[in-house]
């Protein structure tokens, strides 16, 4: 990203609005979730767009077979910089965090970028 961000958020804040918007997620949502992990990130892999917000890699649940063990764990990926970039007031970035959270979690239990624009996190 090379425009300077709008809203200055440090590495740990940001990690602890991720952290907020992990702990929003219903229990009974989070308590399915099976060998995920949520990382932060400042951007994106080379390789992906530099506007994306969040990555899901891994094996969506819905996916997952008798023979389903012994893998890494899915990675869920929140970039930092990127976010900062499309938002203008600290409260916008809370937002869009708790979007991009919910947003790479659906992944991980399957749902797709079309039903999550339906639902309006996309």
């Amino acid at each position: 990203m090379d425009a300077e961000p709008l809203v200055d958020v440090d590495d740990e804040q940001f990690e602890t609005l991720v952290s907020l918007a992990l702990d929003q997620v219903p229990t009974e949502l989070a308590d399915l979730m099976d060998n995920c992990v949520v990382l932060v990130e400042d951007r994106p892999p080379d390789d992906a767009p530099s506007d994306l917000l969040g990555l899901y890699e891994g094996i969506p649940l819905t996916e997952r077979g008798e023979f389903y063990s012994a893998v890494l764990p899915d990675r869920i990926y929140v970039f930092r910089e990127p976010t900062l970039a499309i938002c203008r007031t600290y409260e916008e970035v809370v937002e869009q965090v708790h979007i991009t959270v919910v947003h790479e979690i659906a992944h991980h239990f399957g749902i797709d970028d079309d039903r999550l624009h339906e639902l309006g996190y996309a």
